[in-house]
This record gives C-alpha cells, sequence and structure tokens, in this order.
C-alpha cells in the first residue's frame, strides 16, 4: 500500500510540469510526481531530487494513493482530448471533496464544460492560466485559478507559496468560478500578442526606415527599458537584438525567419471579443500580422507580382541623414508605442469587463493587474497604474478615462500620429499603432459613419434604425413611397 504524505501532485513532467514540481518543492511542498512515461519520472528525480521532497509514482493509482486528503493534482498534459481523458482517469480514482487542477492553457468554455461534469460527481475542478513559460513556473510565475472557494482554501496557501511576488505580494488571486481563471489567461495573452506586436513594429520603423543596424536598436530599447515603457518584453527587445548568431557573425535577427507561430490563445481572445461585441482592435490586429507572416506563398507571389509601393529608406531619407531629426522620430516612436500599449490594455480589460457580465463572474480588475506586475510575461511597470485605476470599488468603462492614462494618451497623440503618417507614406505596415489610434479616434467622435451604416441595412435588409430625436425602431419603405413607420 501506497502511504499518503504528499500535499500536491502534479501529472505530466515535461518542460512546465517539471519546472512546477521543482518549484512546489523547493518551497516546502512534498510533491507527488507521475508521467505517462517513467523515464520522465526518473529523469526528475535524478536531476532534480535533492530540491526538495518528490514523491515519484509508477502509475495513476500509486499517485492518487500518495496524495493526502483533499487529494489536489496539477495536470500539465497536452491540450484538449488528452486532458479530457486524463481528468476522466483522476476523477475515477479520486474521492468527493478532492481537486483536479488544469494548469494548462484551456480555453476556457472547455473549463465551464469541465467543471459542470466534475462537480456532478461531487469533485473541485480548477482551471488555473499560468504565465511566465518554463523560467517563470521554476522561479515564480502568475497564476490565475478560478474554481470554487472550498478549492482555493486548499489551493491558495499552496499557489502563493510558489508564486513570483511583487512588493512582498504573491502574483496569484482566486479569479472566480468555473472558467474564470482561463479567461482571464486567454486575455493576457492576447494583450501580449499586440504588446509584442507594438514593440516589433517599433524595430521595423527604425531598421527599414530609419535604417539603424540591430545593435543600435537594441540600445533604444534599453534606454525605454528605465522609463514609463519598462517591462519584460522590452527588456528581453533589447537582448534579442544584441545577440549574435555564433554560425554567421551575423545578427540573430537577420538570421531567423520571419514567419511568427502561434498556439491559440490570441484567437481565442478575438473570437470571443466578437462573440462579446467588444472591440479589441489591437489584438485582432496583431493575431492578424501573425497570420500574414506565416502566409509565404502569398508574399513571394507579391513579391513575382512586384506589388508596387513606396520605398521606407528613400521616404524617410530626412529622417535618416539627420541626427537631430531621427532622435526626435524615435521619440515619437517611444511616445507611439506608449500609446499603443495602453489602448492594448484598455481593450483587454474591457473584455474581461464583458466577460464578467456574461458569464457571472465577479472579476476584481485591480487585483488581476496587480498579480501581473511578476512571474508574468506582459509583466510592466504601468500595471501599478493600472492596479490604482480599479482601486476602491472604481472600474472605469475604460483605461482611456483613467486621468492617469488620459494625460499620457494626450502626450503621445502628436508623437503616435505622426508616426502613423510616416509610416503609412514610406509603406511601412504598423496594423497595431495604426489601429490603436483609429480605436482612439472613435472613442472621442462625436458622431460616427454607423448612421450610413444603419440606413444601408434597412434599404437592403429592413433591418430598422433608431432616431436621435425619439426612442424607438423604425423602418423606411424604400421601395415604396419611402414614408417611415414605427416597429412594435
Amino acid at each position: 500500500m501506497t502511504q499518503a504524505q504528499a500535499n500536491i501532485g502534479v501529472v505530466g513532467l515535461a518542460a512546465m510540469g517539471a519546472s512546477l514540481s521543482r518549484n512546489l518543492a523547493r518551497h516546502g511542498n512534498t510533491v507527488a510526481v507521475y508521467n505517462r512515461h517513467y523515464s520522465r519520472t526518473e529523469t526528475l528525480i535524478h536531476d532534480h531530487g535533492q530540491e526538495g521532497r518528490f514523491v515519484p509514482a509508477k502509475t495513476l493509482q500509486e499517485f492518487v494513493a500518495s496524495l493526502t486528503k483533499p487529494r489536489t493534482a496539477i495536470i500539465m498534459v497536452k491540450a484538449g482530448d488528452p486532458t479530457d481523458q486524463m481528468i476522466d482517469d483522476l476523477a475515477d480514482l479520486m474521492e468527493p471533496g478532492d481537486i483536479i487542477v488544469d494548469a494548462g492553457n484551456a480555453y476556457f468554455k472547455d473549463t465551464i464544460r469541465r467543471e459542470k461534469a466534475i462537480r456532478a460527481r461531487g469533485l473541485h475542478f480548477v482551471g488555473c492560466g499560468v504565465s511566465g513559460g518554463e523560467q517563470g513556473a521554476l522561479l515564480g510565475p502568475s497564476m490565475m485559478p478560478g474554481g470554487t472557494d472550498e478549492s482555493w482554501k486548499t489551493l491558495g496557501p499552496i499557489l502563493e507559496s510558489i508564486a513570483a511576488k511583487v512588493d512582498g505580494e504573491p502574483c496569484v488571486t482566486h479569479i472566480g468560478t468555473d472558467g474564470a481563471g482561463h479567461f482571464v489567461k486567454m486575455v493576457h495573452n492576447g494583450i501580449e500578442y499586440a504588446d509584442m506586436q507594438v514593440i516589433a513594429e517599433s524595430y521595423d520603423l527604425m531598421r527599414r526606415g530609419l535604417g539603424m543596424e540591430p545593435e543600435a536598436i537594441a540600445q533604444v530599447f534599453e534606454e525605454w527599458n528605465q522609463g514609463d515603457l519598462n517591462s519584460y518584453l522590452v527588456q528581453i527587445t533589447a537582448e534579442v537584438l544584441h545577440h549574435t548568431d555564433a554560425a554567421t557573425g551575423k545578427p540573430f535577427i537577420d538570421i531567423v525567419t520571419d514567419q511568427a507561430g502561434m498556439k491559440g490563445t490570441g484567437t481565442w481572445t478575438v473570437q470571443t471579443a466578437l462573440d462579446l461585441a467588444v472591440p479589441v482592435t489591437g489584438i485582432g490586429e496583431a493575431v492578424f500580422a501573425r497570420g500574414l507572416s506565416s502566409s509565404p506563398e502569398l508574399r513571394s507571389q507579391a513579391a513575382q507580382e512586384d506589388l508596387k509601393g513606396p520605398q521606407p529608406k528613400a521616404v524617410m531619407a530626412d529622417l535618416a541623414t539627420d541626427p537631430e531629426a531621427r532622435k526626435s522620430f524615435i521619440e515619437d516612436i517611444r511616445q507611439a508605442l506608449y500609446a499603443s500599449k495602453i489602448v492594448a490594455y484598455a481593450q483587454g480589460f474591457n473584455e474581461m469587463q464583458e466577460g464578467a457580465q456574461v458569464y457571472g463572474w465577479k472579476l476584481d480588475m485591480g487585483a488581476i493587474a496587480r498579480i501581473w506586475r511578476g512571474g508574468c510575461i506582459i509583466r510592466a511597470k504601468f500595471l501599478n497604474r493600472i492596479s490604482d485605476a480599479y482601486a476602491a470599488g472604481r472600474e472605469p468603462g475604460s483605461l482611456l478615462f483613467d486621468p492617469f492614462f488620459k494625460q499620457a494618451v494626450e502626450q503621445a497623440q502628436d508623437s503616435w500620429r505622426r508616426v502613423v503618417a510616416r509610416a503609412t507614406q514610406a509603406g511601412i505596415p504598423i496594423p497595431v499603432f495604426a489601429s490603436s489610434l483609429s480605436y482612439y479616434d472613435g472613442l472621442r467622435s462625436d458622431r460616427l459613419p454607423a448612421a450610413l451604416i444603419q440606413g444601408q441595412r434597412d434599404l437592403f435588409g429592413a433591418h430598422t434604425y433608431g432616431r436621435v430625436d425619439q426612442p424607438g425602431a423604425f423602418h423606411t419603405l424604400w421601395a415604396e413611397d419611402k414614408s417611415e413607420i414605427k416597429q412594435d
């Protein structure tokens, strides 16, 4: 008989699972570990067994038997069917009150479905978003667990022990019920897409427009990381641009293919936003930009067909050759980057606000901003300001209405417009810069051209329209005498 001695277990010991297991053991937890192929379990114990208390199991039955009650197991297996199968296998071996945690990147609607099924069997199911990658899992991630209040009583102290810490505060909080944790992690990743794309657009403007070498651009990002743009992504951008390829001696960035992959969370963010009717234009354009980058056949055909357009260096020669003008434009890029990042976060938080309404969650936006300050990929200096914006129960309709961010965008506005104008003239694609500015302008417009769209829809489809001078829905008899009737 296997003796129950582990207060937490991890199933799946690939890179993320192994790192999470080690982090748990390093922080005083006794960790049961299981992998379908026992060789991975043996490797973990051989290489890192001295880091803490591990209880290796050869079978899933041994694994469950080694857990103290309420048994708590974290799943770190491949998303989709393998996750469903492992959940069922664990549930068959567990008892009412036990806890199953899915810490992978699951679609939040799958988590809602799984939680409902597991709850019916008397167990707790927790969908937990984990950000920070392999390094974060080992050294301290940001975590976004859903699930019941009762499961949080057991799981909370364990996750707090391994989370990243900022100002002594662990970067984990109970997000909400059923799929709330994975929903918030999904939006986090969507913001990450926009953040990475707008940084890449900044690089492109300096490289193709101003003719700067990667090393010089790296120095610019290092300088930016000392101020308002201080963030993990800006920091690692400088590191990537500094790097030299050992085989060729060329800048690393020049030997990497320009086709960015994606695993689905950005797409889910946009699809969900469409379902919720929340515009996340910056995130959407970032997803589409990756899609375009991954269409080499189309881009190759465009080159063969010689699609005409301006040459960036020729159009921006006045900036490239004048040191003062170049310095000024680089500052414009910095300001535009800051404003576009604010818009991406504002749109992401709007999506979370609407999701909370539709799915019945009580999401604490200030707490979410606080747990993103450390451990996660989008950790940034201004998350403190986002937390302040939602402090004391305040919930602005948009971060752009918060006094701090309103002033920041107003100060950046002229630079932002110059960047979009010059990039467009030079033929350098800036989908996130441009769409973020258009969103801002749309938000502040007292009247949008949607009135014309209402008229068009009513003419071809009798979809009705509203009037500015009285309530109700109306339809014009376009094919008859063009008289107007009020709809019931």
